[in-house]
């Protein structure tokens, strides 16, 4: 494909933009809808020949023009930059997008990767989509674009997994071309990467196609996870190994495993992950206040899924209501009373206020929250109780988080992990060799490292919730 001369271009966009019947100012309002970035002034100059534009801001204007005499009139339509053999379909990030957009319409999740890719090709770029598998330790690459004959990817030794371990970006120079790396991301949560090569002109060590780069990936990833609610193509490659009914239902009413708002971060993560048969954990965010809850009823009855999924729907009911930690209390003690009469769960309920880092909680069992933070790692013994549906109310404890301290809420799988001869998991450090990565990182580098400690055999569920707060907004 011929690419077309800056000055060529510009002369013919000029001339149709005199077929439009707008002002400057009326093309401009159009051009900064679609997501331009130069001044009115700066837009005049250019289509009086005064002054050049960038190549993606010159394809803007194209498309602007071309919106217009689509309305007003048939005949010749300004030109695009990627040549003239009349392929005059917009290129660059808009393009990206109403092609990523309009082509995950109606989509079936097996058919996104492609998608992907195809959006990719407006920015020059060639891409392949690789996924997480549920437990974390690689990196699935997912046919359709470019993901056809790779092979997966070790989170813990290869550039991909480093990628995803940091939430980043990064460009390896390679024999092949140069590569960049992207996390797929849900908001803050880590779905996988992406691996882009480019193709034609595109420079990957650009720092603004790096950027669009990641804003690619950030939208696919919005994209790949509303699809796997609807289907199962993904999520079953995401699988490496068979999941039970109790672990399938457990999973099915997790939230995210990672959020977060602009005061806070939230990660959890349980193992094993798929035979998990007790466990579960729940938080919800606000302006105001991250509410945190961990629930555990064991792995040595029938029943704990069950029981566990009650315990959480009560909780959730409750705190959507409105009600307060004491209200979260009462509703999960009736419903465990009511529904299977003398159960147990342990687990702690916490709200935390973003405004000044006041923590109220409650502990219902062993194992006492922690915090980490400057001042090292504090146990917050407070307010315990016996676990819910087997005894009476208790304190209310408080306690107070300085910025960028971590809450830590944890059940007996980490803190009581031992091997077969009786070696106990040093979970206390483990939290604080971690503590200095990302949330969702630090979940799962500490539950993988739990994990190998047991020899991937857990006699007990472990669950871990972690919120680190920055300090008020």
């Amino acid at each position: 494909m011929t690419s077309l001369p800056a000055d060529e271009q510009r002369r013919i966009v000029a001339a149709c933009f005199a077929r439009t019947g707008l002002t400057v100012e009326e093309l401009w309002l159009r051009y900064f809808a679609l997501g331009g970035d130069v001044s009115e002034l700066e837009l005049d100059a250019f289509l009086r020949g005064l002054a050049d534009l960038p190549r993606i801001q010159r394809d803007m204007v194209a498309h602007a023009v071309n919106e217009r005499l689509d309305e007003v009139t048939e005949g010749r339509r300004a030109p695009y930059s990627g040549g003239t053999d009349g392929d005059t379909r917009p290129r660059g990030p808009l393009a990206a997008l109403v092609g990523l957009l309009h082509g995950a319409h109606r989509a079936s999740p097996e058919r996104l990767p492609a998608i992907i890719a195809a959006a990719g090709q407006a920015l020059d770029l060639e891409i392949a989509v690789y996924l997480a598998d549920h437990g974390q330790r690689q990196l699935i690459p997912v046919s359709g674009g470019s993901g056809a004959g790779r092979v997966p990817l070790a989170i813990e030794t290869s550039t991909a997994g480093h990628v995803y371990q940091h939430a980043d970006s990064m460009v390896t120079d390679e024999p092949a071309g140069p590569r960049l790396w992207a996390t797929l991301l849900d908001g803050d949560e880590r779905m996988g990467v992406l691996e882009v090569a480019a193709s034609g002109d595109a420079d990957l060590h650009d720092p603004a196609l790096r950027t669009q780069c990641r804003w690619l990936a950030s939208l696919s990833g919005h994209l790949i996870a509303a699809a796997m609610r609807y289907g199962d193509g993904l999520d079953v490659l995401r699988r490496q190994r068979r999941r039970g009914p109790a672990a399938e239902l457990l999973w099915h009413n997790l939230p995210p495993l990672t959020a977060a708002t602009d005061t806070v971060v939230v990660a959890g993560g349980v193992e094993p992950a798929y035979d998990v048969r007790g466990v579960t954990f729940d938080y919800a965010l606000s302006e105001t206040t991250a509410s945190l809850a961990i629930f555990d009823a064991g792995r040595d009855t029938a029943s704990g899924g069950l029981v566990v999924s009650a315990a959480l729907a009560a909780y959730r009911s409750a705190r959507r209501e409105g009600l307060d930690l004491r209200g979260q209390e009462s509703a999960v003690d009736k419903a465990l009373s009511a529904q299977f009469g003398d159960v147990a769960v342990r687990g702690t309920l916490a709200e935390l206020d973003l405004a000044d880092g006041g923590l109220r909680y409650l502990g219902a069992g062993r194992e006492a929250p922690l915090v980490l933070g400057g001042q090292g790692q504090t146990t917050l013994d407070g307010g315990r109780r016996p676990p819910f549906g087997t005894g009476p109310p208790g304190e209310i404890a408080t306690a107070r988080l300085r910025p960028g301290d971590l809450l830590v809420l944890h059940t007996d799988g980490l803190s009581a992990a031992r091997t077969g001869d009786g070696e106990r998991f040093a979970f206390a450090d483990c939290l604080d060799d971690n503590a200095g990565n990302v949330p969702a990182e630090i979940t799962r580098r500490v539950l993988q490292a739990a994990k190998s400690h047991r020899g991937a055999e857990f006699t007990e569920d472990a669950g871990l919730l972690v919120a680190r707060w920055s300090g008020p907004s």
